[in-house]
């Protein structure tokens, strides 16, 4: 295992390292994401924009290695994506280690990259999407930053429901199941379908999709 960047953030330490030609992101010891596979950030993306109507618009919260954002620019429906990731060292790479990952996604023109916390983010905006893909921390239940659970509790789920537009759709990348989590979208945002994804060791990733009714 190489090391091929570390930085000290606000929020830590932040390492990018490479095993035999894939990358892993580290934070603070954490694992976070690699780029080993992408089979269920694809199906984040896929699955919250089946039936997309043409001129829709999607946020993305967390760049990570790349694979939600290079799945997005494939639909020609999108008229405009915003990303926010709130690390700028992870957006830089994207033009260096990741790019290959990320496809030169951040080159289309329909995408537009904002470096900030998402939370924060929303509290100030009144911008409103037809899909939020949200892929900030490994779930709702295994937050590696504290911050973060906020985005997954009550106040938190309603604020991304306020964002989407009628009929939008809310999708939700967890390393593991949360029956509290799906119960308290459901009772906030609207009905819930789930979405397994299968991988090599331990319980499968999960996507949970919420349309707002």
């Amino acid at each position: 295992m190489e090391t091929v960047e570390r930085v000290d953030t606000s929020r830590g330490e932040l390492v990018l390292r490479r095993d035999n030609g894939d990358y892993e992101l580290i934070s603070n010891g954490v694992f976070l994401m690699d780029t080993r596979s992408g089979a269920s950030e694809r199906t984040l993306v896929r699955a919250a924009l089946a039936g997309m109507a043409p001129g829709g618009r999607l946020l993305i919260g967390g760049l990570g290695v790349g694979f939600s954002l290079a799945e997005a620019v494939g639909y020609a429906a999108l008229a405009e994506i915003v990303v926010v990731e709130i690390e700028p060292a992870v957006v830089a790479w994207h033009a260096t280690h990741l790019a290959p990952f990320s496809g030169g996604a951040l080159d289309d023109p329909r995408v537009r990259v904002v470096t900030a916390d998402l939370g924060g983010w929303l509290a100030d905006t009144d911008e409103r999407f037809d899909a939020i893909c949200l892929d900030v921390d490994n779930g709702p239940d295994w937050t590696v930053f504290g911050d973060n659970a906020a985005l997954y509790g009550d106040a938190g789920t309603a604020m991304l429901g306020d964002h989407l537009n009628p009929g939008g759709v809310l999708a939700v990348w967890s390393a593991s199941a949360s029956a509290a989590y799906a119960t308290r979208l459901a009772a906030t945002i609207g009905e819930v379908e789930t979405r397994l994804t299968e991988v090599p060791h331990g319980e499968p990733d999960v996507v949970y999709l919420a349309r707002r009714s």
